[in-house]
């Protein structure tokens, strides 16, 4: 059996705190934490026909971190991909007034009480790595991308 691979697929919506929060917490689960092998999907590709995004999702355990509670991440990946392994919504986390904060949604303007919110977001993302049951791995084979092997 190959190692085990979780993809994680974050927010890609720009227009709110929760997109941006999402990403950045992602980041810090891919560059800084690395529990297990863990790759990030790219949203925009996954939605616009991404064979292999899709089929990473298909065979390897893969967790949604939606920034606001509309959920596209999650409702995207289920409809292309089968039913995900865990699901985030950041507004849930950072609350909903702060999700949808249009005002602050670029890195730049992040501010020191922000911090935390990404954080709390990462440690969110790591638990629910930590607790994929053993048999999460589908076991099939995967050919798509330099990523899943």
């Amino acid at each position: 059996m190959s190692e085990l691979k979780v993809g994680i697929i974050s927010c890609s919506g720009e227009e709110c705190l929760g997109g941006t929060i999402s990403r950045l917490a992602t980041r810090i689960v891919l560059d800084e934490l690395k529990m297990i092998s863990t790759v990030t999907l790219c949203l925009p590709l996954y939605l616009a026909g991404g064979e292999e995004e899709r089929n990473f999702a298909k065979v390897f355990p893969t967790i949604a971190v939606d920034g606001c509670d509309k959920l596209c991440v999650k409702r995207s990946t289920e409809k292309y991909s089968g039913k995900i392994n865990g699901s985030i919504d950041v507004s849930k986390i950072i609350g909903k007034e702060n999700a949808l904060n249009t005002k602050t949604v670029r890195i730049k303007d992040l501010t020191e009480e922000h911090i935390p919110m990404v954080e709390e977001v990462a440690s969110e993302i790591v638990k629910m790595i930590g607790s994929l049951p053993a048999d999460s791995y589908s076991g099939k084979t995967f050919r798509g991308c330099s990523c899943g092997g």
